[in-house]
């Protein structure tokens, strides 16, 4: 939504309560967790909307699958719902992608496929068809599960100098894994989860420090402190070993 936000503000046409030709900004998230925007190109004769716009972004630097996309009016005028005839377009070539909608409760996320009930499906192959429910798998729930982590490890972790993270209060499994760092746009790194030691955090050890790109256990309770403000040493963590799968390319 953020970039979304800024995209419509840094390229609107129009004042406040004003129309404008580039009134509605967007956003998409691929597959890869890159992200692409766009703004709308209002024409009389049906000129693409915001969303259309960083759809078509996304394909041209490569995304060829979309996990969310959301629209977002100049001038703070928040969030918008897609058209009928975006609608249609995520139907059509992402049923399986979130959209961030308004609802009287709020904003929800929801599948492409459930804002057209009863909706048909058109594929340049086959042309109009009906819904098959197997195909809109929401893609946040498949995969392996994702551990996020702040940008500044990226580096580290990419280095292999960071195999290690220590978690409060967020589970992890063996096995493969997604690590997505929050930059902008987001990096996902593949990775395999080899051990979880459950410890409190007064027990954890030089060793674990120095697998973190730390030095002694006492940094690494100090590092701790900054992401879990109230951490004590009774409070029980998780030490989440991991190896990349890849430590060139994202996931």
């Amino acid at each position: 939504m953020e970039l979304a936000r800024r995209t419509v503000d840094a390229h609107t046409d129009a004042g406040p309560d004003e129309d404008g030709i580039h009134t509605v900004g967007a956003a998409v998230m691929a597959a890869d967790y890159r992200m692409f925007a766009g703004v709308n190109l209002y024409h009389y004769t049906g000129g693409p909307c915001a969303e259309l716009v960083a759809l078509g972004a996304a394909r041209a630097q490569g995304a060829r699958q979309m996990r969310c996309v959301v629209a977002v009016g100049n001038h703070g005028r928040g969030v918008i719902g897609p058209c009928g005839r975006d609608r249609q377009v995520f139907v059509d070539y992402y049923p399986a992608m979130r959209v961030i909608v308004p609802t009287p409760a709020g904003l929800r996320s929801v599948l492409a496929a459930d804002l057209m009930p009863l909706a048909q499906r058109w594929t340049p192959e086959a042309g109009t068809q009906g819904l098959d429910p197997s195909l809109y798998q929401d893609p946040e729930t498949a995969g392996p599960p994702i551990i996020r982590f702040n940008a500044r490890y990226l580096d580290v972790v990419r280095s292999g100098a960071k195999t290690k993270t220590t978690r409060l209060r967020d589970p992890a499994r063996l096995g493969p894994a997604r690590l997505v760092f929050e930059s902008d746009p987001e990096v996902v790194l593949s990775a395999e989860v080899t051990d979880i030691r459950h410890c409190l955090v007064s027990d954890l050890t030089d060793q674990d420090a120095q697998a973190e790109g730390l030095a002694t256990a006492a940094e690494l309770q100090a590092v701790l402190k900054g992401h879990y403000p109230e951490l004590a040493g009774t409070d029980e963590v998780d030490v989440i070993t991991f190896q990349l799968n890849d430590k060139t390319g994202s996931a």
